[in-house]
């Protein structure tokens, strides 16, 4: 499994745009998936170039939750490549994919790629069953990052976490993951990093987190 951050806050290759937003490119099971698209089309689109991901290699999109910064390149992208759609049910529809999606409850979307549902009618995030254990990738952690570990947790035991955690201060939690990559809205990256360094994982767009 190869994920590579697009969009972030923060640049971990200097050669990239940093901005408010996050989206990452999954490359799993033979499966191509962009998750969320971040808040500026251009800047989701240059930093692709930059990294060398074709925008036509994608054959799935999964939003996490309709926030500006998480759907803001979605529209154009639909432009250059229709990809089928994953969107939660309390999202508007979203027209320009070839098959849209509207996710409520739990969801296998792939063979050992599942949607956890809408958490609290806020937030999906993805979960990725692989053989050392389930990756959870998330867009902001809204219903909380106990509710989405728990809920991910149904595909088997949770290692690695991804994504933008918001005011997590439940650190706990981290001691049962192998690794953990916090970004995008995450505000206490240090204490995470401080508890926890052998776990931690710096994010930043043009990180490359392979599993």
């Amino acid at each position: 499994m190869k994920i590579t951050i697009i969009y972030d806050n923060e640049a971990f290759d200097k050669n990239l745009e940093a901005d408010w937003g996050f989206s990452c490119f999954i490359e799993v099971f033979g499966r191509k998936i962009l998750f969320d698209t971040g808040a500026n089309s251009d800047i989701l689109l240059g930093n692709m170039k930059k990294l060398s991901i074709d925008p036509a290699l994608v054959d799935m999109i999964f939003i996490s939750h309709e926030h500006w910064d998480h759907i803001g390149g979605l529209l154009s992208f639909l432009e250059i490549n229709p990809a089928k759609l994953y969107i939660p049910s309390s999202c508007q529809e979203v027209p320009g994919s070839k098959e849209l999606i509207k996710v409520k409850g739990p969801v296998e979307i792939h063979e050992n790629i599942f949607s956890t549902g809408e958490l609290k009618g806020q937030e999906q995030s993805l979960a990725i069953k692989h053989n050392k254990g389930v990756v959870v990738i998330a867009g902001c952690s809204h219903p909380g990052v106990r509710e989405i570990l728990k809920a991910a947790s149904s595909y088997g035991k949770v290692v690695t976490l991804i994504g933008g955690l918001h005011g997590f201060k439940e650190f706990d939690l981290v001691q049962d993951l192998e690794s953990i990559c916090p970004t995008h809205c995450t505000q206490f990256k240090q204490k995470i990093r401080q508890l926890y360094p052998d776990k931690y994982i710096e994010g930043g767009a043009g990180r490359i987190i392979t599993i």
